[in-house]
């Protein structure tokens, strides 16, 4: 799977790309978008370019953004908006998914703390994707954002497997089997070792 990250802004889109596979990653570009200064609609249409330009290029399966908070500056708050949907439109037009999350939770995933500072997380990207140097603050933001759909997207698929084990787990009588004969106190086994269930977790006794 292909995974195109974006950290939009009026004056520098950055943009990511890594492949994964299972829980290996695998940077493959990142670059930014420079907008020059100038009325808001022509640099709008930049973004727009620029996004669409970077699909053609590189084929994501999907792309990923953070969610925009409202902060102290509510003109910013607008503006940085506006080059964000500029940014999904394209992604849009193109047919991609388009995945969210919010700073927090991007960072979380990334340095495993949600209020990481810029530079924490630019040294855990080049580490996860083994980058020769720190990438650049914008391309840095947008790679983190692919790794946090590619963190949700592994940890998805491996709830989903796991479910589908214990709904294949057999049953008689009543009660809980392992290999067609009742379990210990009726309670299910995994390779001879019980099951617990205790407030809706699953644990191994």
């Amino acid at each position: 799977m292909r995974i195109l990250g974006i950290d939009p802004g009026l004056r520098v889109t950055g943009f990511g790309v890594i492949d994964v596979d299972g829980p290996r990653l695998r940077y493959v570009a990142s670059g930014v978008i420079r907008i020059p200064a100038g009325s808001l609609p022509p640099r709008l249409k930049t973004i727009h370019l620029g996004i669409a330009g970077v699909v053609a290029e590189y084929r994501p399966d999907s792309a990923v953004a953070e969610i925009v908070f409202v902060n102290v500056n509510p003109q910013s708050t607008l503006l940085l908006g506006q080059a964000r949907g500029a940014a999904i439109g394209a992604l849009v037009a193109h047919g991609l998914p388009v995945h969210e999350y919010t700073a927090l939770q991007v960072k979380q995933a990334v340095v495993g703390y949600g209020r990481a500072a810029k530079s924490q997380v630019q040294q855990m990207v080049q580490r996860l994707l083994a980058l020769p140097g720190v990438p650049s603050t914008d391309a840095a933001d947008a790679l983190a954002c692919a790794i946090c759909h590619a963190h949700a997207a592994t940890m998805s698929a491996a709830a989903v497997a796991g479910a589908a084990g214990l709904a294949k787990l057999p049953s008689g009588d009543g009660r809980a089997t392992a290999g067609g004969r009742p379990t210990a106190e009726g309670r299910p086994t995994v390779g001879g070792r019980r099951i617990a269930l205790r407030r809706g977790r699953l644990r191994l006794a």
